[in-house]
């Protein structure tokens, strides 16, 4: 099972790391290693064959899955439907879902979870372009 190590972290931003997703294994929360407050972000790993081990559902929180590597097949409800690399779901509050891989590679994905219905400014309408020195 990979393990989140925090890198280093400032007042402002925390960095930290489950390492190379190549070789990533399993299921590894970030929330407590970022301290981040808006949401909980989750990498997951699932070998050929391999489902999360139960349904689950959230009663405020919906969930958006990010698929990295692999394919396979995911459920809301009663509808299954095939997922791959590149493929975004979200999963809105009080429903179940599971996910399943298929391919003969392991999926490897990344899930965000946020409190349904709080994103208010997003993008360029909750930013505002600042001076500062780059130091990049």
């Amino acid at each position: 099972m990979s393990e989140i190590k925090t890198i280093n972290s400032g007042e402002k931003y925390a960095h930290a790391s489950v390492g190379s997703l190549k070789s990533f294994e399993g299921k590894q929360f970030v929330k407590d290693a970022t301290g981040a407050t808006s949401c909980e972000i989750s990498f997951g790993t699932l070998t050929t064959g391999q489902a999360v081990p139960f349904f689950h559902s959230h009663k405020e929180n919906e969930e958006n899955y990010i698929i990295l590597s692999g394919a396979g097949k995911f459920q809301v409800n009663d509808e299954a439907f095939d997922v791959a690399e590149g493929s975004v779901i979200r999963v809105a509050t009080n429903c179940d879902r599971n996910i399943k891989c298929t391919s003969t590679e392991p999926m490897t994905y990344i899930c965000i979870q946020a409190k349904e219905g709080s994103l208010g400014g997003y993008t360029m309408t909750d930013a505002e372009i600042t001076e500062r020195e780059n130091l990049l």
